[in-house]
């Protein structure tokens, strides 16, 4: 168990959030400094607290403590707390600092450039609708600082907007063909088309991604543009780029046959299992999982066992989870269950078949969980731990019992995890006996899960 422990140490620190400088007994105190710091907090004590708030689950952010944040963006001027705040909301894509982000635009020429571009980005990744005339204002000064970031954000604004998507797409299609832009605004452009979701791109994408003139940037982006639309008009515009002497080309034309329907998409998508290029092979690999495709599982099968580069092997073992037959997940079980695989297969195997069927696979990942604990297999044993700690099924109670009453810091950590995701009640007495544990971070860990369980304390 020292092992392991000794291994894991950084993890679960970066697990339970333990970068805020200062251990406090009480999850009250915890949360009042938290809420001075933001209120009274000097830019880089605010960047320290963000950078822990980000090692923590965003999702269960409490309301008060996003409350104060929204309002500290409101107020302050301060470049690198305003930059870190749009930076740390957008990447969750938390709603509130929309109008903050559209004043920075607004009132650009007194902010700081990161604090700008931060804004647009924010604004584009919250899909923010209010953004789209603001941000198409931008580019109309052609200040040339803004607008790749401006038009990637106008693209992801529109998107899911089904009344503004066409007319977003309109004035970008104007802007390309009518503005004449550079070259690297002209990839993203194209890049913006396919955010949108809207079918008046494809013809101009579709040129693009079937011209062997064109540059290979341009043709790659307009590929994945066309898969991002989906529309079934931009199928052949597809299949002409599999035959691309640019083997980047082939690779995205293959990674963009996923949404699309049919006998030629799921032939195009197994023959460039063959190619030589190792992305492609991942991009077929992607294709197959994303369709379901259940005719790839013996190519699939073959790469995850033979294929020479890693990272083919990771994506046919994610394909044959996604596709989630009997048969795909026959081939993940032998390759988890088999002890002479590598370590990288047969965990990302157990990952895919916990995701699927937890409860048929729960119990066989606990067994191999032990045999590595007994091997001294630590690398091993912690990424089982990993796996299982997200497994939503009521087998994991023993395991998660055994780890309460004896386990080592991370294995407490995990079982806490394993308890609320699971909504383990009867397990609410070892839960509660963590609360006297002399480490910090865990008797907060401890306390939380048995309020979000709805359980007292004592």
């Amino acid at each position: 168990m020292k092992q392991v422990y000794g291994a894991g140490v950084c993890l679960f620190f970066f697990l339970t959030g333990v970068l805020s400088g200062v251990e406090i007994g009480s999850a009250a105190s915890e949360e009042e400094k938290r809420l001075d710091t933001i209120r009274y907090g000097t830019e880089t004590e605010i960047a320290s607290l963000i950078q822990t708030l980000k090692s923590e689950n965003s999702a269960l952010m409490d309301e008060k403590l996003e409350a104060e944040l929204i309002a500290l963006s409101q107020n302050t001027r301060n470049q690198n707390i305003l930059t870190g705040l749009l930076g740390f909301f957008g990447e969750r894509t938390k709603n509130g600092l929309e109008a903050r982000s559209l004043r920075a635009i607004e009132e650009r020429d007194d902010e700081a450039h990161a604090t700008v571009l931060a804004a647009i980005d924010y604004l584009g990744k919250v899909n923010a609708l209010a953004a789209i005339t603001p941000l198409e204002e931008l580019l109309d000064t052609n200040e040339e600082r803004y607008m790749d970031a401006a038009f990637r954000a106008l693209g992801r604004a529109a998107k899911g907007n089904a009344g503004t998507r066409d007319q977003t797409a309109e004035y970008l299609l104007d802007f390309y063909t009518n503005r004449n832009p550079p070259d690297q605004n002209r990839r993203e452009i194209i890049v913006a088309l396919g955010e949108t979701g809207s079918k008046q791109g494809v013809s101009l994408l579709s040129e693009i991604a079937e011209n062997n003139e064109e540059r290979p940037v341009l043709r790659m982006a307009a590929l994945e543009a066309l898969s991002k639309i989906g529309d079934q008009t931009g199928l052949d515009p597809i299949l002409q780029a599999l035959s691309a002497t640019d083997p980047n080309v082939r690779s995205s034309a293959v990674a963009a046959l996923g949404p699309f329907s049919g006998s030629q998409a799921d032939g195009a998508i197994l023959e460039s299992f063959r190619d030589s290029y190792y992305r492609t092979r991942i991009g077929a690999a992607k294709a197959a999982g994303e369709r379901k495709l259940s005719g790839a599982i013996p190519y699939l099968r073959y790469r995850a066992e033979y294929d020479e580069v890693p990272s083919v092997k990771d994506e046919a073992i994610k394909a044959l989870g996604a596709i989630g037959t009997a048969e795909s997940k026959a081939v993940l079980d032998a390759l988890f269950s088999e002890r002479k695989t590598s370590d990288r297969v047969r965990l990302l195997s157990a990952e895919m078949l916990i995701g699927n069927d937890p409860g048929t696979y729960a119990e066989k990942v606990i067994l191999e969980l032990d045999e590595a604990k007994k091997k001294n297999q630590t690398a091993l044993y912690n990424g089982f731990l990993k796996v299982i700690s997200g497994a939503k099924t009521g087998k994991v109670e023993n395991l998660v019992r055994r780890f309460l009453n004896s386990g080592g810091i991370i294995e407490k950590s995990y079982a806490l995890d394993m308890a609320l995701t699971n909504e383990l009640r009867s397990l609410a007495p070892e839960i509660r006996l963590l609360l006297e544990e002399k480490n910090s971070s865990l008797v907060r860990k401890a306390r939380t899960t048995l309020e979000k369980l709805g359980l007292p304390a004592a």
